[in-house]
């Protein structure tokens, strides 16, 4: 394995980027020949009639032309928004002959909807929506009507703002000395404001709910995101402190520090999938460095997805290539010696700028929070390669690989109805244990757009994951004495994934009504032994006092030479075939619609009892959804859908368990404040989970599927920019989450991990003129509620409060940052697993993490 040596400083390289003029606040430019003010431009007696709207095909894209009544100027507002140009017409009023309204889907190769809308009494609103980027409209000169020429954009996340300025105001440039002598001596009047920032707080879009690009106004099912502007704020390194800002998400350990464990909506084992792939088999600690963004879908996801626990999931969306140069060295640094040089390059391969690339790559290091002799290192690489093959083909290859060497992590053991009172830096193990893991994941993603309407989508995973533990386990724990039985024990884990998805998607309309249709086939094969390889030194037990721990007693054996307690190998088949409408009755009213028929086959092999069992489980999942818009900022939806999950238990007889299933309903409402700047979700949700694995009165070593589970609750999350500089995003959940039937557990005992209340807030302002321009802060809070530490609620885990701060100062293309988390150094438990002996993760102490960046 790979083994990097922490004894370097990783080197800066200095060159500028960015000019140093260029402003940090949104910009607003006023074009107008007599040199108006923007009042008097602004304020008009009487509405202006906009008596019809047409499209023109054009080599480049179309023209829209806005007819108005004879000697009639109408004032355009242009801005870019995520993928949409919105055109507001000041003081202006539809009057169309035929509907109070105009819509008109994919007019134009990269542009898939325009549509007009009343606004208010006084502002009528124009929607140019682009398939992949903000197309840009440029003003024609007229002396009658309003005539724009619209391009689709090929990238304008990579065009300077300044520039995307000129391209909006008609191609002059709002410095030039006399910008309307360019525009032949036609008054027209144009208010721009300037390329939408690429550090917002809100992202309009999401592909995780509808394995499509939609709007999340659009989609009838909560999904939060966390930009990449949050995660370079708040200097995330793990994805728990990412999480933290997502309500009803709850941090669940680590899995004796192999893995991170989620709890959402009260269900634990919440899937982690990247771009869309779940990693089945065995779960590792993800990287955050190469993340664009987090999105988390809440409620049952299986229509789409397959074995999804019913409280959702956990997508996150890696970088993609640019089409023009960028070069970002970052190094962090920060208490308990912790240390990590970064680099983020990408850019044109070939002249032509049909071959793009990505490159990520880190090394980390750091001492543990807990008293152990191991630090953390971990060394992570991730190239992407995209071959635009033609105008309509593109071809992706990524591959992401990281060494980790972590110390394993048994947590604070419970004694009677809570944490044992030592120090939380104790461990039960021994100090010298090891852990290390290798991870490499291989594929590609195809692309290819038989026209502006339908596409086909092929992409590929290869996965391998190696991972050993070797250790002094701790079984037991005598609670009056406070001794730790502990046994000399390894966990040797290997595993291979092949996943291939493949999916149409296809745009129609029967009549006036237009659909959005996907169907798909996803294809899994996994061979691995995760959790079901162990050796243990039985013959040797090994004692430990609690509260007075003396450790390196006894000789560490020789690992390999123990022998197996368990020793399996499974093999698990899976094929999914689904099929989604979504269906657009008009601009306001959108139904969602989805069956998925899926089928997993398990065959476990003993090696130790020379037995081989097989199981084959299918289920149909349906999913259905609306959402109403009463206006066009609102939209009001409510949904159904199930999950499906097969499950490792067996019965008495050896026979492995039905699987479980589950049911959820959420209805909620979703608003744009602010223009748009400011997005909140509000959701009520009911989730009942079926089929659980309950221990079998009969025989305590078996199973059977009587269990059931319910949770329900209301979230409320707010993201975006509250005035130019001024960030936010917040959150709170109420979760009654409990046990609705079971053999043993008693009826009404709530979910392990799952807090009644919980809440997060995080804001950061940053000065936008003067000489301090630049110059910013940041402020939040995490709170967490009392939870249960198991099923049988024999033990509880106390509520926590964490203050976080930041100062940063950003000035043309550097960065350097100061971050304080947990400010006041509380003592808490992170995250639990449902046994009182191991699992209670500590949660991190008072920390300092500084950062320099530099773009060029």
């Amino acid at each position: 394995m790979l083994q990097i040596k922490s004894n370097f400083i990783f080197l800066f390289i200095l060159s500028l980027f960015f000019s140093s003029q260029r402003a940090l606040a949104q910009p607003k430019y006023l074009i107008n020949q007599q040199e108006a003010n923007k009042a008097d431009l602004l304020v008009q007696n009487t509405n202006i009639k906009v008596t019809d709207i047409r499209l023109n095909k054009t080599n480049n894209g179309l023209q829209l032309i806005i007819e108005t009544a004879s000697g009639q100027k109408l004032v355009p507002l242009i801005l870019p928004e995520g993928n949409n140009l919105v055109i507001d017409l000041t003081d202006a009023d539809l009057d169309l002959a035929s509907e109070n309204n105009f819509r008109e889907t994919n007019p134009a190769p990269g542009i898939t909807e325009i549509t007009a809308t009343q606004v208010d009494d006084s502002n009528v609103r124009i929607t140019i929506k682009g398939e992949k980027n903000a197309p840009s409209a440029e003003v024609v000169p007229s002396s009658q009507d309003l005539v724009f020429n619209v391009t689709p954009e090929r990238n304008t996340a990579q065009t300077e703002p300044d520039e995307a300025m000129q391209r909006g105001l008609g191609g002059f440039s709002p410095f030039e000395d006399k910008p309307h002598e360019r525009l032949h001596q036609e008054e027209i009047e144009v208010i721009a404001t300037g390329e939408a920032e690429d550090d917002d707080y809100v992202v309009p879009e999401a592909t995780t709910a509808t394995r499509t690009d939609t709007p999340i106004l659009d989609t009838p099912q909560s999904v939060q995101i966390i930009p990449q502007q949050v995660l370079e704020d708040q200097q995330v390194i793990r994805l728990d402190e990412a999480l933290r800002n997502v309500s009803g998400v709850t941090f669940g350990g680590t899995d004796l520090g192999r893995a991170l464990e989620f709890n959402i909506r009260g269900f634990d084992e919440a899937p982690i999938i990247r771009n869309g792939f779940r990693q089945f088999g065995g779960d590792v600690v993800p990287e955050t460095a190469n993340l664009e963004r987090i999105e988390v879908l809440k409620g049952p996801a299986s229509v789409l997805f397959g074995e999804i626990e019913p409280g959702g999931l956990i997508n996150l969306v890696t970088k993609k290539p640019t089409a023009e140069p960028f070069y970002q060295i970052e190094t962090q640094f920060g208490n308990r010696s912790f240390i990590s040089p970064s680099i983020d390059f990408s850019g044109p391969l070939t002249e032509d700028g049909k071959v793009l690339y990505r490159l990520n790559a880190l090394y980390r290091s750091s001492d543990d929070i807990q008293d152990v002799d191991e630090n953390i290192e971990r060394f992570y690489i991730s190239p992407v390669v995209t071959w635009k093959i033609s105008d309509r083909t593109d071809l992706s290859f990524e591959l992401e690989y990281f060494n980790e060497d972590r110390p394993p992590s048994f947590g604070v053991p419970a004694i009677g109805d809570e944490i044992a009172d030592v120090p939380l830096d104790r461990i039960t193990n021994e100090p010298d244990d090891f852990g290390e893991e290798e991870f490499i994941s291989v594929g590609y993603d195809l692309e290819h757009r038989f026209n502006d309407n339908w596409k086909l989508r092929n992409a590929f995973r290869f996965t391998q994951q190696n991972s050993l533990l070797e250790i002094a386990f701790p079984f037991e724990i005598d609670e009056e004495t406070g001794t730790v039985f502990r046994f000399f024990g390894s966990q040797p884990q290997e595993g291979e994934s092949y996943s291939l998805q493949t999916s149409t998607e296809g745009k129609f309309a029967t009549g006036n009504i237009d659909h959005e249709v996907l169907f798909g086939v996803d294809l899994n094969l996994t061979e691995d032994n995760f959790n079901e390889q162990t050796r243990l030194d039985l013959e040797n037990p090994l004692e430990l006092d609690l509260f007075d721990p003396v450790y390196g007693t006894s000789p560490r054996p020789d690992f390999d030479e123990l022998p197996f307690i368990e020793n399996r190998e499974r093999e698990t088949r899976r094929l999914g075939v689904f099929i989604q409408d979504r269906v657009s009755f008009s601009d306001r009213f959108f139904l969602l619609a989805g069956l998925r028929y899926e089928t997993v086959e398990q065959i476990v092999t003993d090696n130790l009892e020379q037995t081989e069992i097989s199981d084959n489980n299918d289920a149909f999942i349906p999913r259905v959804g609306v959402v109403y818009k009463p206006i066009e900022s609102v939209s009001l939806y409510a949904s159904y859908s199930q999950s499906f999950a097969p499950v490792p238990e067996t019965t008495s007889d050896g026979e492995p368990l039905e699987p479980e299933e589950g049911e959820g309903f959420e209805i909620g409402v979703k608003s744009e404040l602010l223009e748009g700047k400011i997005f909140a979700t509000l959701a009520y949700f009911n989730i009942t989970k079926q089929n659980v694995a309950s221990e079998d009165p009969d025989d305590p070593f078996a199973f059977v599927a009587v269990g059931e589970q319910e949770s329900q609750g209301i979230e409320l999350d707010v993201t975006g920019e509250i005035m130019s500089g001024w960030n936010i995003i917040a959150s709170y959940a109420y979760i009654d989450a409990e046990v609705s039937e079971d053999n043993v557990i008693e009826v009404g005992n709530r979910l392990f991990n799952a807090p009644e209340n919980s809440a997060s807030l995080w804001t950061t302002y940053q000065l936008q003129q003067g000489n301090l321009q630049g110059l910013g802060f940041g402020l939040g809070f995490n709170f967490v509620g009392e939870r249960e530490g198991d099923l049988e609620n024999s033990f509880k885990l106390d509520s926590y409060f964490l203050t976080n701060a930041a100062v940063f100062y950003e000035r043309n293309n550097w960065r350097a940052g100061l971050n304080f988390k947990n400010l006041f150094d509380v003592d808490y438990i992170a995250g639990a697993t449902p046994v009182r002996e191991r699992g209670n993760d500590r949660g991190e102490p008072f920390t300092v993490l500084g950062s320099f960046s530099i773009k060029f």
